[in-house]
């Protein structure tokens, strides 16, 4: 069977989209050898409050001008598909394009939250997974219930090249340098630079 392109998927609100975005993304191309990285931007995160939401178009157009490389693809697949869980966003992607490798990308403040999300396990189940750090988050992500879960199915970071061509569950935790920027702390400065 022939394959398609490795694609590295970053999902999230991109409540703005930010260097951080960016960063995880050159990481994935350098370090895992991927084609590709789309941003999903999703709809409405099921774990956050709306209100505090930029509407979805405001994101996709945040994310399409910080996304300074022609391999990233700024998506709103999640939206035209009507998927709210990733979950549900990887079955239909896999469905969708059988010969696409898929690699999921997240900072280690999502591994450490991850047992909140719907089929968590099944996500694991479903494509290899990136974890990148995250300041104050990597240590505890790492002790947490997932990496505890699947301790077993994780990879040296010697063999991440690799992540896109092996079979789930698989993951590997990235020891990149981390990016500081916040998307709460890029909102909270917007907020007290708006005039009275």
């Amino acid at each position: 069977m022939s394959y398609g392109k490795r694609i590295g998927l970053l999902g999230g609100s991109f409540n703005p989209a930010h260097d951080g975005h960016l960063h995880i993304s050159r990481a994935a191309f350098e370090r895992l050898k991927i084609d590709e990285v789309w941003w999903m931007v999703s709809p409405q995160n099921p774990l956050k409050k709306s209100h505090d939401m930029s509407d979805f178009n405001s994101r996709i157009q945040s994310a399409e001008d910080i996304a300074d490389d022609p391999r990233i693809i700024v998506s709103d697949i999640e939206q035209r598909m009507g998927t709210v869980f990733t979950v549900d966003t990887l079955e239909a992607l896999k469905k969708k394009f059988p010969k696409h490798r898929f690699v999921w990308l997240m900072g280690a403040d999502n591994l450490r939250q991850i047992p909140k999300w719907r089929g968590w396990r099944r996500i694991f189940r479903m494509v290899p997974i990136a974890i990148f750090p995250r300041p104050s988050y990597s240590r505890r992500a790492l002790a947490g219930k997932a990496s505890r879960r699947f301790k077993r199915f994780q990879i040296k970071t010697a063999r991440a090249p690799r992540l896109a061509t092996m079979r789930a569950p698989v993951w590997v935790f990235l020891r990149t340098q981390p990016n500081t920027t916040s998307a709460t702390r890029i909102r909270a400065r917007r907020a007290r630079e708006q005039p009275e």
